[in-house]
């Protein structure tokens, strides 16, 4: 099963994709203080290297979603700020989107749809064939809720920083709860799929499908 924890290490971007996701942030934050508190200047930092790591993205020729998708945050994350003239703000839709996602996760678990399963099933080409397979529901829903607690974690953090205008401590905690987070969790979560199968289980990559009359 070591072979099969490539998967969403990759679909995740890797230590290289999280390290991308927080630059931006950093640049953001170091600009506007440096430039005496312009946000114009500092939001402007942040849009080109933004567009610049997206350009990187489409040269390694990877998929759209993820180049449109790393920009896009950027661009909404500086929309805001810019609208409400408070340098906080340009953190403020990833926190919504923390305490978005930590629900979401909880939901799928509880609906028998954990998401683990399905990000994983269809980076593995099973689709949902996995649903099938009671050890595999099992594993990928205790798994989940590490992905699930990760976000709390994540909100609850960031929840009093933004509360009280830091926005040094902001930016610090993009980077400590961003890329060293995600490689813990996924590390966390394989560690939990790989002791919730049954020894007899022949891993991830074959889920126990019953057989068709």
């Amino acid at each position: 099963m070591t072979t099969a924890a490539n998967p969403l290490h990759t679909l995740l971007g890797g230590t290289r994709g999280a390290l991308e996701s927080a630059l931006p942030s950093v640049i953001f934050v170091t600009v506007y203080l440096l430039t005496d508190s312009d946000l114009r200047v500092g939001l402007g930092a942040a849009l080109l290297t933004a567009a610049v790591l997206a350009a990187a993205r489409l040269i390694r020729r990877e998929k759209p979603v993820r180049v449109i998708g790393g920009l896009a945050a950027v661009a909404i994350a500086a929309v805001v700020a810019a609208r409400t003239g408070d340098a906080v703000d340009y953190f403020l839709p990833s926190l919504l989107a923390n305490i978005a996602s930590a629900l979401i996760w909880a939901a799928s678990i509880l609906a028998r749809w954990p998401l683990l399963g399905v990000t994983l099933g269809f980076a593995l080409r099973q689709k949902t064939s996995w649903r099938q397979d009671p050890d595999l529901m099992r594993a990928y829903s205790r798994a989940s809720w590490i992905w699930a607690a990760s976000f709390v974690v994540r909100a609850a953090v960031n929840t009093p920083l933004y509360l009280t205008d830091n926005l040094v401590g902001l930016g610090i905690s993009r980077v400590l709860l961003g890329w060293p987070m995600v490689l813990a969790v996924i590390a966390a979560s394989w560690w939990v799929i790989k002791r919730s199968l049954p020894a007899d289980h022949p891993g991830i990559l074959t889920p126990r499908v019953p057989r068709t009359a």
